[in-house]
């Protein structure tokens, strides 16, 4: 990971794209401001086809090794901040920002080192709610209410360019997430994506062990402890140590079982 060259740390991120044409306006947008890290998760085209070549107009190369997978888990799994374009407001209660405060912070962590991921959706239904569960903070571009249809690849090309323009800006990483511990000897970077999502997944086991839930939503739940914890930024040390306590609270779960299930015989 490159502090001296941020654009090398973003990773733009296409969902579920249906249309060709679009991964290559794509691709054009990000080469022109200077991006070259895009990512394809679940394409329902092909991104080699002729029509993606010819709208990339020489940014095919960007086509050629952008990454793909078919889910998030792999191209999110080194992030540490990501953040999702959305033309409204879901079923998920998220942080809302602007393209130009969404590029603040971004490059802010970008020059920390850190690796970052925009997401942008299906072109017909955008990103749906697991997916915007997986982000810090949700990008709305201010478009006309009275007709707010916006154009996948002139999404990509809006928020390139406020990245571009924070670059050229050189905003200080001051707003990046700072996992300072002065007793551990300084600043620790955020967990990783895929090391927040293991935690929410020992995080909800744990739950469910101790009957946390009680009637309540186990859902509404974990979305809120994600909201939590997103907010908190933890380091990879503070992680290890939320597994032990979790883990801890596991196994007084199972002794208490055991203890019950004697007392019953």
């Amino acid at each position: 990971m490159s502090p001296e060259q941020p654009l090398e740390n973003l990773r733009l991120v296409l969902v579920g794209t249906s249309h060709p044409g679009n991964i290559g306006s794509a691709a054009r947008a990000m080469k022109a401001m200077g991006l070259r890290q895009m990512a394809l998760v679940a394409p329902e085209c092909d991104p080699g086809h002729r029509d993606a070549m010819a709208l990339a107009a020489g940014a095919d190369d960007l086509i050629a090794k952008a990454e793909r997978a078919d889910d998030l888990n792999p191209v999110l799994a080194d992030c540490t901040l990501v953040f999702g374009t959305t033309a409204r407001q879901r079923g998920v209660r998220m942080p809302g920002l602007s393209p130009r405060e969404a590029a603040s912070r971004l490059l802010a962590a970008a020059r920390a080192g850190q690796r970052v991921a925009v997401l942008f959706g299906r072109e017909s239904s955008g990103l749906n709610n697991d997916e915007l569960q997986r982000c810090h903070a949700a990008i709305h571009i201010a478009t006309d209410p009275a007709f707010s249809s916006l154009n996948l690849a002139a999404a990509v090309q809006v928020v390139a360019y406020e990245l571009r323009m924070a670059e050229l800006d050189g905003a200080p990483p001051a707003t990046a997430p700072d996992a300072s511990d002065p007793e551990e000897g300084g600043p620790e970077p955020p967990a990783t994506h895929a090391e927040l999502e293991g935690l929410f997944g020992h995080l909800d086991r744990a739950l469910h062990a101790i009957d946390f839930h009680k009637g309540r939503s186990p859902d509404t739940v974990m979305r809120r402890l994600r909201r939590l914890f997103f907010r908190a930024a933890p380091s990879e040390r503070e992680i290890r140590i939320l597994h032990g306590i979790l883990a801890d609270a596991e196994r007084m779960a199972r002794l208490a079982d055991a203890a019950g299930g004697q007392d019953r015989g």
